[in-house]
């Protein structure tokens, strides 16, 4: 039975200078990758597929599986792209991943880009991290020099190129799609599908696009064997995993736990919601999931339980928000964030996000009627599954949700002329005793 924490991918977080080669192969780095290029790519494939890692960047998707759908019989190139533009409102796992141990996910680089037979590798990530950026591409270089990277790899004849391309910022890259674009040197927005990445993806040739941490995951696995992997986790949701906590936690920050671990144990772990005050509601993936309460802290935080309660497990982003928070208010804030973000290139999202912001900056000021939560849920019906990308999608989740579980909130705020919530009370530095 595997303990409570985990630490695999964060297991040598903790080493003097774990960012640097040596002190990622004194702790087995790139062992890994010895042995996966001991072995047939197919064999490779089937390994992970074996594990039941699915993609940790939200959708949840069967990696492995993913990977089987590049067509070997296609005589163009083929690549990897990983997708590490983290970028949405509570989720902050890959960042701190590739700070503090950039071989581990450059090591799973070059071992699917093997699996999937590629010869060329992008790492695209998010520009504003600059930090990141030079990190991973000292690490790249390290790799390089080492032999890990490049011409005839280990002596076994295979050949990769690994790229760090920094984005220009925004949030639609994120969607993959939007990333190819992007990467291609166009503006990035979401194309439509079919015809899908493994078929035509980066320059019109079969690609994989996966997520930091799922792509991480990888050396572990080969390393460990699949039945290792698969003894952890849920029937369904295998494996470990990067839990974000942030919010009003005693200890926010990454916990790696098993897949099914329940909020109310990693609220535990991180020494209990702020003192003084109670859980109100919760993000079990970021901004762009449908809000959880209190009432669902003993949920398995894996794919099949966050979904039979109506959410998303998400990035795992956990924003934990107690009770002196105006759920109208941090909805709007969210709101905001994808008006902003939204591309413009299909309507229902150009459009629809602006008109959420304008009823809900009338709502929280006091300034709203009943009618105005009608047109609030109808707009949100009339945007969701219509627009290009799941970006919309996450922009109502948000809305809907806090209407089903804070209705009353809302009509207080016209009913009261105002927001009932002091927002200096939410804030950290507030006392535990502010008034709400």
């Amino acid at each position: 039975m595997a303990d409570t924490l985990t630490p695999v991918l964060s297991d040598n977080w903790d080493q003097i200078n774990a960012w640097q080669l040596a002190s990622y192969q004194r702790t087995g780095g790139y062992d890994a990758l010895r042995t996966a290029l001991g072995m047939q790519p197919a064999d490779v494939v089937a390994a992970v597929k074996d594990s039941g890692l699915r993609g940790r960047g939200g959708a949840g998707f069967p990696t492995g599986m993913k990977w089987s759908f590049i067509p070997q019989d296609n005589p163009k190139p083929k690549y990897l792209v990983v997708n590490a533009d983290e970028s949405e409102p509570g989720t902050c796992k890959d960042i701190p991943l590739m700070m503090a141990s950039p071989h581990t996910l450059v090591e799973g680089v070059v071992i699917a880009s093997y699996a999937i037979r590629a010869s060329v590798a992008f790492i695209y990530v998010r520009g504003e991290v600059l930090h990141v950026i030079r990190r991973l591409q000292q690490a790249v270089q390290e790799a390089k020099d080492a032999g890990f990277i490049g011409q005839n790899i280990l002596g076994t004849g295979y050949d990769l190129d690994v790229v760090v391309h920094a984005g220009a910022g925004a949030y639609i890259c994120g969607e993959e799609t939007a990333l190819l674009d992007s990467l291609e040197g166009r503006r990035g927005q979401p194309r439509l599908r079919p015809p899908f990445p493994a078929v035509a993806g980066l320059y019109g040739c079969p690609t994989v696009i996966n997520n930091v941490e799922s792509i991480a995951s990888v050396p572990a696995i080969i390393k460990n064997g699949a039945d290792w992997f698969g003894s952890m986790g849920t029937e369904k949701s295998k494996g470990m995993t990067l839990y974000s906590l942030s919010g009003h936690v005693t200890r926010p920050g990454q916990y790696e736990a098993p897949m099914g671990i329940t909020l109310r144990e990693l609220i535990d772990l991180a020494g209990g919601v702020r003192e003084g005050h109670t859980l109100k509601f919760w993000t079990p993936g970021g901004s762009s999931t449908p809000l959880l309460t209190a009432e669902h802290l003993d949920v398995p935080l894996d794919y099949e339980g966050v979904g039979s309660v109506g959410s998303m497990l998400g990035t795992k982003a956990l924003q934990i928000f107690d009770d002196s928070v105006c759920a109208v208010r941090a909805v709007l804030r969210w709101t905001e964030f994808y008006k902003h973000e939204s591309c413009g290139k299909c309507t229902p999202c150009r459009e629809g996000t602006w008109w959420l912001v304008q009823i809900l900056e009338r709502l929280e000021q006091g300034k709203g009627t009943e009618e105005d939560l009608v047109t609030l849920l109808d707009l949100c019906e009339n945007i969701t599954g219509r627009s290009f990308c799941a970006l919309a999608d996450g922009a109502t989740a948000p809305i809907t949700s806090s209407i089903k579980y804070f209705k009353d909130e809302y009509l207080a705020h016209f009913e009261n002329g105002g927001c009932p919530f002091d927002p200096m009370a939410s804030t950290v530095f507030a006392t535990a005793g502010a008034s709400a």
